[in-house]
């Protein structure tokens, strides 16, 4: 008897991952809001700016139907070395970040994880497929589908037009 041929997925709702405690999240439970994708680290220089601004715009635009998902990732200078429950500890005590942060995955290469693999496969011109470094974001449409993606020294708060823009309230 053949097996199904694999559907592709069509958009981010269609990924289960992991949150930082391991249990199994659905991303369609965020279907209809507009969703920040981030690698994040711990231990890098743009740790300090990127939470700062992430939480400001979460903080803003949370009740607008904006959600901020974090992974972390030790692929770029072993620069998130902690366990999950670390990583978790960090974020909630240093920057008193409200947004989920969910289980270490890679970005990149073959253990890449699946929803990082749809997230790189759009037309990205100047961007390779591979994430560059820590904190590379990924604005998603309430459609679930990726509508930019941005560098890692890319600014999160100056995303704040288009994710206003996206969310209906510019």
């Amino acid at each position: 008897m053949a097996s199904q041929p694999q559907k592709y997925p069509e958009s981010v709702y269609n990924f289960t991952v992991k949150d930082a405690k391991g249990n199994d999240v659905d991303l369609s439970i965020y279907m209809g809001k507009v969703i920040l994708i981030v690698n994040v680290a711990s231990r890098c220089g743009m740790t300090n700016s990127n939470y700062t601004e992430l939480n400001q715009l979460y903080a803003t635009y949370k009740d607008k139907g904006l959600e901020i998902l974090a992974f972390p990732c030790n692929q770029f200078g072993e620069e998130e070395p902690g366990s999950n429950d670390e990583i978790a500890e960090f974020v909630c005590t240093r920057f008193k970040s409200e947004f989920p942060v969910f289980d270490k995955i890679d970005v990149n290469g073959e253990k890449s994880s699946p929803l990082y693999k749809f997230l790189k496969s759009g037309k990205w011109g100047i961007f390779s497929d591979d994430i560059q470094w820590n904190f590379a974001k990924f604005l998603v449409n309430k459609d679930g589908q990726v509508i930019d993606r941005y560098y890692p020294t890319t600014s999160p708060l100056s995303l704040e037009n288009n994710i206003k823009r996206l969310l209906g309230v510019l």
